[in-house]
């Protein structure tokens, strides 16, 4: 299915040293918002106390992060959650000799004291030690997603598409957590699964142009490398508008009608899939062709038959 076709491939390559030259630079803007500020790791990662509660109207939310304040609990998210009278607090891991149990008590109490409607609905405690094993389990799945697909392109294609395929994709996730490190986002599990599909979701992109190049070098034998690549990109362009289209309206639909559960997954996702596109066309394909990509390397040379074969001595 094509939304419509293009007949002049568009020159992509011709400026693929500029774009690259972007993509690099924020790249290392990204680095250097990671570690001069890091990430907000949500209690999930850090430990601490995620607090449902209800009204019998409609939550001032503002009121409760003056409550909150009050209490000195300064590092806090709160966010009206499914409906206007529920709202999810999340609290850190208590300190100074108070329990957890202890810091939720003191919090319903102090916003019953300003609205008696308050009734409250759950409470999940998370303990740094538990937060810092996710945070591992995290760290090692994403590892092992990238090696994964490192492998299976190798396999696939050919040791320089996996290479490029790899470092592009790695681009958008370390972009997505500059994102996240520079604005201060908080970084929770959701967040995390919305990395790793990104990971699988930018490969796909890849593979689909790369198995374009490799049809194209059977079909166009006496083109150049830049030609196949760019007319391997401008043939799929249709294809990437569908489906990134398609998949965009079911992410802004989480991010606007989800509640607020949903929206760093959504926006980690947004993020992806915008440098997803860009990455698998100027970054993968033209780091490819840079590696010196050709023919030889996906289509095996036909040897010569040889003359001997079948005769009868």
């Amino acid at each position: 299915m094509e939304l419509f076709r293009i007949k002049k491939d568009i020159p992509f390559m011709r400026h693929a040293l500029i774009f690259n030259a972007i993509s690099a630079l924020t790249f290392v803007a990204a680095i250097f918002f990671l570690l001069h500020r890091g990430l907000n790791l949500s209690i999930e990662f850090t430990g601490g106390t995620t607090l449902e509660i209800s009204y019998a109207q409609a939550a001032n939310v503002e009121q409760i992060k003056d409550t909150l304040e009050g209490l000195g609990l300064h590092d806090t998210s709160v966010s009206v959650f499914g409906r206007a009278q529920n709202v999810l607090i999340r609290l850190p891991a208590a300190k100074g000799g108070m329990t957890d149990q202890q810091q939720t008590d003191a919090v319903i109490g102090a916003l019953a004291a300003k609205d008696a409607s308050v009734t409250k609905q759950r409470t999940d405690t998370v303990g740094p030690q538990v937060g810092g094993e996710y945070f591992t389990s995290g760290l090692y799945a994403l590892i092992m997603v990238i090696v994964g697909v490192m492998i299976y392109l190798a396999l696939r294609f050919e040791w320089k598409y996996a290479v490029s395929a790899i470092i592009a994709n790695l681009h958008d996730v370390v972009i997505i957590l500059g994102f996240f490190a520079f604005f201060q986002w908080e970084f929770s599990l959701s967040v995390l699964a919305a990395v790793l599909a990104v990971l699988g979701y930018s490969v796909n992109e890849s593979v689909v142009i790369f198995d374009r190049i490799r049809e194209n070098f059977r079909k166009q034998r006496k083109s150049t490398v830049t030609e196949v690549i760019n007319n391997a990109i401008t043939s799929t362009i249709s294809r990437t508008i569908i489906t990134h289209g398609c998949t965009q309206m079911m992410v802004l639909s989480m991010y606007f009608l989800g509640g607020a559960t949903l929206h760093g997954f959504a926006l980690a996702l947004t993020i992806g899939i915008c440098f997803g596109i860009y990455s698998s066309v100027f970054v993968a394909a033209a780091i490819a062709m840079w590696l010196g990509v050709k023919r030889e390397d996906l289509i095996k040379p036909v040897k010569p038959k040889d003359e001997t074969d079948g005769a009868v001595v």
